[in-house]
């Protein structure tokens, strides 16, 4: 049998180092994508010798793109089976106190970054068709906007909508379209400051807000689920379960309890 191919960006760490490992134990060739090439390095140096290479690669680089999904297919024999739009950024804090140039490039790196793979993977994954696959970190702050995550849940609900919009475009391709929708996962992202304005890392918010924080292997299980099933997004922790329910079954309520958290983050 062929051996399948995954390429991934945000391959330097995180999510995208974990989903590497996990599919390159299913014998799978692992593409890595990232402009941490010393990242990059570290996630290789963690999967067996021969099955995967590295690209670097800025996502809002559209060119790029296509230069670095051709190499991918000239390192693994020709075919990209799931393409994993993975890279991201976060960006907290109120939408006031935001610079431009952090708004930009929240927009830029974790939505256009998205759009633009999007571009580029698709004659690839119509060759590998049927049962190819774009798969697409989302959020659950692509669920229901939280204080704080303006910015940020903008872009993680646009990545949703091209979520639902590929899936009913791509169909007749025979290309399947998925996106995780993790809450707070335990990955570097946690221990950088929420903005430019902040001394206070991720990590500390939301341990202070009595959330909890899933470990990586978990979206990496999620990843191959989705890859190999049917639902169209994958909720990744309890938090991000609780608000897909709440925002379904109790909005209202919702609503008041977003209230009340911004009210304990405030008195911290």
């Amino acid at each position: 049998m062929t051996r399948k191919t995954i390429f991934i960006t945000g391959g330097g760490s995180g999510i995208g180092r974990a989903v590497a490992q996990k599919f390159a134990g299913h014998g799978w060739f692992v593409a890595l994508a990232d402009i941490d090439e010393a990242g990059m390095r570290g996630t290789a140096a963690l999967l067996p010798a021969g099955t995967n290479s590295s690209h670097k690669l800025d996502v809002r680089d559209r060119a790029a793109w296509d230069t670095a999904l051709a190499d991918c297919a000239r390192a693994s024999g020709g075919k990209i089976d799931v393409v994993f739009n993975n890279a991201g950024i976060p960006l907290g804090g109120q939408i006031i106190e935001h610079s431009t140039a952090e708004i930009e490039r929240c927009l830029d790196i974790n939505l256009k970054g998205v759009i633009f793979g999007a571009q580029a993977a698709h004659p690839w994954l119509k060759a590998s068709a049927p049962g190819s696959c774009l798969l697409n970190t989302a959020s659950a702050a692509g669920i229901y906007g939280a204080a704080g995550t303006s910015i940020y849940a903008a872009t993680k609900f646009g990545v949703r909508a091209v979520t639902e919009s590929l899936d009913v475009e791509w169909h007749p391709d025979g290309i399947l379209v998925r996106d995780l929708m993790p809450a707070f996962i335990d990955t570097p992202l946690l221990d950088h400051a929420p903005n430019q304005t902040s001394n206070e890392d991720i990590r500390v918010r939301v341990t202070d807000a009595g959330l909890e924080i899933s470990p990586v292997s978990d979206v990496a299980e999620a990843a191959w689920a989705a890859v190999h099933g049917e639902r169209l997004h994958t909720l990744v922790g309890k938090t991000a379960k609780r608000v897909a329910f709440a925002a379904r079954w109790m909005p209202g309520r919702l609503r008041k309890m977003m209230r009340s958290t911004l009210r304990q983050l405030d008195t911290h």
